[in-house]
């Protein structure tokens, strides 16, 4: 029910600057969608000013980290000239993997806040906890959630669509 009530935007910590950011994620997430690439947007900001954005384009890059967060880390520390995130947060529409979990806690971010949960490879909350994990040099607040219904809408749709392209090139190849 945590979740139902960060969808809706009841939670405190979920400003409407976060729920702005989250929009802004959605709309990366559809065009990289459009792109035939798995439907993942993030933004990183500080404030209320967007520091860098991306969506995911490992098909169109045969780039095996080409994840939203990672791109949108990288270009966040090349605009700050600064390696360390600290005091920003990153918006994404979906539960960050591990590769992507442990980026954020190396950049110092401040927060995560995202949206659809995964419960194959999520690396915040749903298999693993790496960005609340004591052991590490670095803790970042996670946010579950948020505009969840709608990124996860986005995910089911696009998988949806990939899985009846491939039967219908299955059966006229057969």
């Amino acid at each position: 029910m945590a979740e139902l009530s960060l969808a809706r935007g009841r939670d405190d910590s979920v400003s409407s600057i976060d729920m702005a950011m989250m929009e802004r994620a959605i709309t990366l997430a559809q065009s990289a969608a459009a792109k035939g690439e798995v439907p993942v947007g993030a933004v990183v900001y500080k404030g209320n000013k967007i520091i860098a954005e991306a969506a995911n384009n490992r098909e169109a890059k045969c780039d095996p980290v080409g994840h939203a967060e990672l791109l949108a880390m990288s270009a966040a520390g090349k605009t700050m000239r600064d390696w360390r995130l600290e005091d920003c947060t990153l918006a994404v529409t979906l539960e960050p993997c591990p590769m992507c979990a442990g980026a954020m806690v190396n950049a110092r971010l401040d927060r995560v806040i995202y949206g659809a949960s995964d419960p194959k490879a999520g690396a915040c909350k749903s298999v693993f906890s790496i960005p609340t994990d004591k052991r590490l040099n670095h803790e970042v607040t996670v946010i579950s959630g948020v505009l969840g219904d709608r990124c996860g809408q986005l995910l089911k749709d696009f998988f949806k669509r990939r899985r009846l392209q491939n039967k219908q090139r299955l059966s006229r190849s057969a």
